[in-house]
This record gives C-alpha cells, structure tokens and sequence, in this order.
C-alpha cells in the first residue's frame, strides 16, 4: 500500500481538565486521533500491517492530573490553513480538551519527546504548616546533594536520585490547613521527576488533591516555519 509522505507538520497546545484528568496517555492519544479525523485533516501514517496516524504527545500526563500546557505533534499528508485548521479542530474538541495555540513547525524537526527538558506544576497539599516552615523544608531539600528514592513499578523497585530530578521548588501560598507549591522538575531521558514524590520528600501529611502541570520545556522551542 503506497503511503503519501508527510507535507506539513504541526503543533498543538492544549490543556487537559474536567472528565479527561481519569483518562490514560493512550486514551488521551486515541481522543486525538477521533478528534483529527472527525475534523478531517489528512494525517499521514506509519507503514507496516497496521498503519497508525502519526500523531504523538511530548509527555505523558498521568492520570489524576490536569494541565494547560501539553504538546501535540501531527504530521500531515496535505498543507493546510492554520485558522481554519484551529476552527474544524475545536468543533470537534471532547468535553475537558482545550487548544491553546497552534502553530507549523519544520518538518524534519526532532520528535517533542526527544526534546523534552522540564515541566511545571502547580500542586495543592492539606498540610498544617505555615509559609515560614514550608520554606524551611524546601530550603532543606533543595540544600541537599542527594536524596535516595526507590519506586515499586509490578514486581520491580526502581531506585534514583530524586534530587537531581528536582530544578526549582516554591511556596506560594499556606493557610487554613493547605498550601500551594510551584515546581519546576526535570523531564528528559535522565528521569521524569514526579509531583506526589516532591510532596513525600518534603514531609507532608497529606497527599495532593490537585496537580495541574503549567509548562513544557523543551531544550530548543519548536520554530514556526
């Protein structure tokens, strides 16, 4: 079967909430990909028996969380116009899909994965502590060389250095028995860190009850061409 080579490329921004913060990173890919084809873009697809549109997320976004700064890069078989482009895509957006921008990219730009630096996130904890002491404990663990961590994924532990998965990390706010932290963490092919293990490291006694990623570094910023 011949398969058209890609034309065009683009990239989409877009934020995730409401119903689709339960929903899995392959779910969320096949989302988009209802989503592309409702709206009727000529995507471009791999080769093989069972041709894939060629469609993929700079990061997985783990369940439970919501963002307003994930990545999305479609190859198509066609050029097409931006603006209309944008308009057939948000008639066709699901419950809790947003899009932020989107833009043409160079077509043999690197995959967004391989590109990945960092990610933000804004995270709620219920913790009786008050900004003064949150700031201790940050200053505490951002003073820190190294701090030994250990993941049980099935029947395998995974140990590393969470410290060096840790950029920045801040306080914003703490009253009424909850407080909101800022985090800058890392995400490349070194690690990903994860918001929940910062909130464990820094003692809290209670887990989470929003993270909301805000931003994904890349180690250049796509170039619109």
């Amino acid at each position: 079967m011949n398969h058209p080579e890609p034309a065009q490329r683009l990239q989409i921004r877009f934020g995730a909430a409401g119903p689709l913060k339960y929903v899995s990173h392959l779910d969320l890919m096949r989302v988009w990909e209802r989503v592309c084809k409702r709206a009727g873009l000529p995507l471009a697809t791999s080769h093989g028996f069972s041709p894939r549109p060629k469609i993929a997320l700079a990061a997985p976004l783990a369940v439970g969380v919501t963002s307003e700064a994930e990545l999305l890069d479609v190859l198509l078989t066609e050029r097409v116009d931006l603006t209309s482009t944008l308009r057939q895509l948000s008639g066709e957006l699901t419950p809790g899909l947003s899009i932020h921008e989107i833009h043409e990219a160079p077509l043999k730009q690197p995959s967004l994965q391989s590109m990945l630096k960092a990610a933000g996130y804004v995270v709620d904890v219920p913790d009786p502590r008050t900004m003064d002491e949150w700031q201790i404990a940050i200053d505490a663990l951002l003073a820190r060389d190294e701090i030994p961590w250990s993941q049980q994924r099935g029947k395998e532990t995974k140990s590393y250095d969470l410290r060096k998965l840790v950029f920045d990390l801040d306080v914003d706010g703490a009253q009424d028995g909850l407080a909101t932290l800022t985090m800058r963490l890392r995400n490349d092919e070194q690690g990903a860190g994860r918001p929940e293990q910062v909130v464990l490291a820094l003692g809290a006694t209670g887990e989470p009850t929003r993270i909301h990623r805000t931003a994904i570094e890349l180690t250049s910023e796509p170039v619109p061409a």
